[in-house]
């Protein structure tokens, strides 16, 4: 599917056109924070566009790009889950956007994919995140120790949060 909807917003396919507006977005210091890049945030959003193994959509809002959503599958039957990133620009947070597009995303895994889970892992200590993921159904499973680089070469803790498909909350 090339586009999903929300309730506040919509979500489609991310393309070449995109990536200034998202290395804008990327280079706030609230989400450079959380997201790796150096000096080139259009490097960096291009390199997420081109990963195989995912598949990534702008966040629009009110026909602007608000953030970036990305998912990526475990298709090995045994062990079949997806994931999902995001961000969304920190001049609209609060507005709930992160997690209108966090449920149309995980709709479209569960209900379109199949999928019947759904993990995240935020930093350990991104506050903010936690409690959006929480709001739709997200429960913390673990912490893996050391696991992320972050932008200032240091290593940090990330949260392993997952969502079973009946235990996503209406919105």
């Amino acid at each position: 599917m090339t586009e999903l909807l929300g309730r506040h917003v919509v979500l489609r396919l991310a393309t070449d056109d995109d990536v200034e507006a998202l290395a804008a977005i990327r280079a706030t210091r609230e989400v450079h924070r959380h997201w790796r890049g150096g000096a080139d945030m259009e490097a960096a959003v291009r390199e997420d566009m081109d990963e195989n193994d995912s598949t990534g959509y702008v966040i629009l809002y009110d026909g602007q790009i608000a953030g970036w959503i990305q998912w990526q599958a475990e298709d090995e039957a045994d062990y079949r889950a997806a994931s999902m990133d995001i961000y969304v620009d920190p001049a609209l947070h609060g507005r709930g956007l992160g997690s209108d597009a966090l449920r149309a995303m995980a709709r479209h895994l569960f209900d379109d994919h199949g999928h019947h889970r759904i993990t995240i892992d935020p930093a350990a200590d991104n506050e903010a995140a936690i409690a959006c993921y929480r709001k739709l159904g997200f429960r913390p499973i673990g912490v893996a120790r050391a696991s992320e680089r972050g932008n200032d070469g240091t290593w940090h803790d990330q949260l392993l949060m997952d969502l079973l498909a009946d235990e996503l909350t209406p919105g």
